[in-house]
């Protein structure tokens, strides 16, 4: 499987796509004025201690105070957990990460664990242990590494802890030294610069998105980076030069009339993101539901009825599903609790293989996932750790009209509201002669139409005039009633 970047910045905002295979599966988005803040590091102020909750609200300069909680807090290891009050008072100044982005209301999860990434390595200055990804098989190399961090790590006098990344695999021992001789000048910068900072101040800032990108995501298998900016490629090239020499050949300088996004049908991808129906190519489809509580997929067989029995049907369509599925999780950054409800399986061997499936696809994921459970009505429950903000709650806003319920009142049903309130302000005021409607296009039009022998009744019944008037700018469940 190859994978390439394309990076499409300008000075308002950075967007980088990943594909897989020619296929689109992760889209990060940040813009000049909204850059993310996981990663950041700054020097708070603790506001609040929350015994209740064993965690803190801290002031590190946002326009909500951040949140730390017990569990992601330092202390000496191998103590029970502690209670909040003897790690944190009212008015301490203290470190500290930032985790998770502000989402919604929420402000932004904080860490006083530290952790600064490289492109081969983690260093986390308050842990007491050298770990390597897991996803390093080999016992072989697992050692070789362990050796290498040992030998370096005392060479430089670092303290803490140290993880070795996927990316190190194979790596010889020159470029592992090089990372953490980077790591050891960044952890001393952020020392030196932290004790000469008021508070609450901005202590160290992540990388911009394309760089961080790279390091993050490009791995061996990537065999190209495009990038359609001048200034961007000129930065990413020397930020490449210094820390991953061997992915030099791989960067292009996208310089073609057309955008890079649409020549790749990358905007196509996004737009379809953004959609609460997703086609299968067998003519299945799913139905994905994003609300603040959780997100939910139904799986559909449609149109397809390819398959030699309905059995048959529904086992092809759930396969085909997993693999969408696990793409689509990727591409609009969904996060916290998933349910997923595929069609119900006869056969216990063909839910054994969509469910073993559904695990493999989840396994290319960045982001860390868990299959918590299939319930007894067959529905998958899992998670999936959510760091940003989705997709959808980046680029989109609630509908005005329907205030994220998606629908909104009929014509009818908000015909009959304005007869009942009409009703209701004739007892309170029984003195006025006559009402005034305004509402929306579709609204006085039914009561010009289906509804005009209703209006005419009532106006007898209250004995006063009623008379109606368009309002354009109304929505559909908009409407004033004025005395007249």
């Amino acid at each position: 499987m190859s994978d390439e970047l394309f990076i499409n910045a300008t000075p308002m905002e950075c967007r980088v796509a990943l594909t897989e295979d020619g296929v689109v599966n992760e889209v990060f988005v940040e813009r000049t004025l909204k850059r993310g803040l996981v990663g950041n590091i700054y020097k708070g102020k603790v506001v609040r201690v929350l015994p209740g909750m064993q965690a803190a609200f801290v002031d590190i300069g946002l326009s909500r105070t951040a949140f730390l909680h017990i569990n992601d807090m330092v202390w000496p290891k191998g103590k029970t957990t502690p209670n909040v009050f003897e790690l944190l008072q009212q008015g301490q100044i203290i470190t500290v990460q930032v985790m998770k982005d502000m989402l919604g209301t929420k402000g932004a999860r904080l860490t006083t664990d530290i952790s600064l990434p490289s492109r081969y390595l983690v260093l986390m200055p308050f842990g007491n242990h050298i770990g390597i990804s897991q996803r390093i098989e080999s016992e072989e190399e697992r050692e070789r590494l362990r050796h290498i961090i040992e030998n370096i790590k005392t060479k430089y006098l670092l303290p803490g802890s140290v993880i070795v990344r996927t990316a190190a695999e194979g790596i010889d021992e020159a470029a592992i030294d090089q990372d953490m001789a980077y790591l050891s000048k960044l952890w001393n910068y952020i020392q030196r610069k932290k004790r000469s900072l008021l508070v609450p101040s901005l202590v160290f800032e992540e990388l911009p998105l394309p760089q961080r990108v790279v390091r993050d995501l490009s791995l061996d298998k990537t065999e190209k980076i495009y990038v359609d900016s001048d200034d961007v490629f000129i930065k990413l090239k020397e930020f490449i030069s210094e820390f991953m020499p061997q992915m030099e050949n791989r960067l292009v300088h996208y310089v073609e009339d057309q955008p890079l996004f649409d020549v790749h049908h990358i905007e196509e991808d996004i737009q379809k993101a953004l959609q609460i129906r997703i086609a299968l190519k067998s003519g299945g489809y799913l139905m994905i539901d994003q609300t603040e509580a959780m997100t939910t997929i139904d799986v559909n067989t449609g149109s397809y009825v390819g398959g030699r029995s309905l059995e048959d049907t529904v086992y092809r369509t759930n396969m085909e599903a997993t693999e969408v599925i696990g793409r689509q999780l990727r591409l609009r950054n969904l996060g916290g609790i998933i349910i997923i409800d595929f069609i119900d399986m006869q056969e216990e061997i063909h839910r054994a293989e969509v469910l073993k499936y559904f695990e493999a696809v989840l396994e290319k994921d960045h982001a860390k996932t868990k299959i918590t459970q299939v319930s007894e009505l067959g529905l998958i429950e899992m998670t999936r750790k959510r760091t940003r903000e989705s997709l959808e709650h980046l680029l989109c806003d609630s509908c005005p009209t329907c205030h994220g319920r998606g629908f909104v009142k009929t014509a009818e049903t908000v015909c009959y509201e304005i007869f009942r309130e009409m009703m209701r302000f004739t007892r309170t005021y029984p003195h006025q002669t006559g009402f005034v409607v305004v509402a929306s296009p579709v609204v006085i039009d039914r009561l010009l139409t289906e509804e005009a022998v209703a209006v005419q009744d009532l106006s007898h019944l209250l004995e006063k005039s009623i008379k109606l008037q368009v309002e354009t700018l109304y929505t559909q469940e908009q409407y004033d009633i004025i005395f007249g």
